[in-house]
């Protein structure tokens, strides 16, 4: 593991960059969201059908996990992401021009093939650079730097859309990518020797590890249960008649809620064991949708978005953190299959529920949502105290 920098960048200023990739990332996933009804009138499509696009981006998120895990493994961390950074600034571009909504579904299918590269690249270089001991507060830092992504985005995509046009929206993180393609030409390289065997048998060696199996499954869930029903909370407040910048604000509390418990989380790191983080996460995951399952109104979304920001600050990144330490001699390829299964399961998600979002049954769909959280917060903490003893 190297700690070698190049002249001005330090290790403040690496952590920096980091961020900005994983923060642009997440504001280019988590934008469609706020924009799906407006799509849908502009483009006059059903809300399934611009689902369905959301949907498509995300399974393209997902599926090209491993292949940039695969490519970093031989050509640099680095190199890899500001490859991904070039595609996306052209798939932003294409976005923004689409005519139609079968155009948008192939330049957003490109755009998630393209910036998956950066978030596992981002935690494969924490893994890299930094050691174990101390790896969960930098991973901590890259997450509090997504979850402001999703404030940004669910915020900001409405916002732009109401002021300007839902265009506007891949214009700004195409514009992004381009820019910190030229940014991450500062970030020095990891010190480390590129893999030149098969890259199946790396994904062999992870998939024989039974705790890897388990990550994964839990990661699977969480993506179907969090991410996937997560597209839902901004339409939701749109079917009670608000704007798409409201909806955009309302949904908006997961990324705050994020941003604001992952700083209990860094403070907690080391003097609390990784299962009772688990656990705290999975509690926050049933009370977040066990409040909109109630009653769909501004203020149970609200509150909804809250609670499951908790969640994902203290149950995902125990599971991230698990995913870097599972199988360390396949660091790269465990975290790329991590993430993959994480946005897997977000597409499977935001496509099960699609048909209960076009028929307006939000209530059904966030009931659902707590249905399947109960076990996988029993799961996820059960799981994680057993491997730590």
């Amino acid at each position: 593991m190297s700690t070698e920098t190049r002249p001005g960048v330090g290790e403040r200023s690496r952590l920096r960059l980091l961020q900005l990739a994983a923060l642009t990332s997440t504001v280019d996933r988590f934008a469609i969201a706020p924009l799906l009804v407006v799509i849908g009138l502009d483009l006059k499509a059903p809300l399934s059908a611009v689902a369905a696009v959301a949907s498509a981006y995300f399974l393209a998120y997902g599926l090209m996990q491993p292949v940039w895990g695969m490519i970093s493994d031989r050509v640099g961390r680095v190199r890899v992401m500001r490859l991904s950074l070039l595609g996306a600034a052209l798939a932003g571009v294409g976005s923004m021009l689409a005519p139609n909504l079968l155009v948008l579904g192939l330049t957003r299918t490109l755009a998630g093939g393209c910036f998956a590269a950066l978030i596992p690249a981002t935690l494969v270089y924490v893994g890299d650079m930094w050691p174990a001991a101390v790896r969960q507060r930098p991973l901590s830092d890259v997450l509090a730097a997504s979850s402001l992504g999703i404030a940004v985005a669910t915020a900001g995509a409405g916002l732009l859309a109401d002021l300007l046009h839902w265009r506007a929206v891949p214009a700004v993180t195409g514009v992004a990518a381009a820019l910190l393609w030229v940014a991450l030409a500062r970030l020095p390289e990891p010190d480390r020797e590129p893999s030149t065997g098969n890259p199946l048998r790396s994904v062999a060696r992870v998939l024989r590890n039974r705790w890897a199996l388990v990550v994964f499954a839990l990661v699977f869930v969480e993506g179907i249960v969090v991410l996937g029903v997560l597209t839902y909370l901004a339409p939701a407040v749109q079917a009670l008649g608000s704007s798409a910048a409201l909806a955009g604000l309302v949904a908006a509390s997961f990324g705050v809620g994020a941003l604001a418990w992952s700083r209990l989380v860094r403070s907690l790191v080391g003097r609390s064991s990784a299962g009772g983080l688990a656990t705290i996460g999975g509690a926050l995951l049933v009370a977040g949708w066990a409040v909109p399952a109630v009653a769909v109104n501004i203020a149970t979304v609200t509150v909804a978005g809250l609670l499951l920001g908790g969640s994902w600050a203290f149950l995902h990144t125990t599971l991230q953190s698990w995913a870097t330490e599972v199988v360390p001699t396949e660091r790269a390829t465990a975290v790329a299959l991590f993430a993959a299964l994480l946005f897997l399961g977000s597409s499977a998600g935001t496509a099960a529920v699609g048909p209960l979002a076009d028929s307006g049954a939000f209530g059904t769909a966030f009931r659902l949502a707590l249905v399947v959280a109960v076990p996988l917060a029993l799961a996820a903490a059960l799981a994680r105290t057993r491997y730590g003893t």
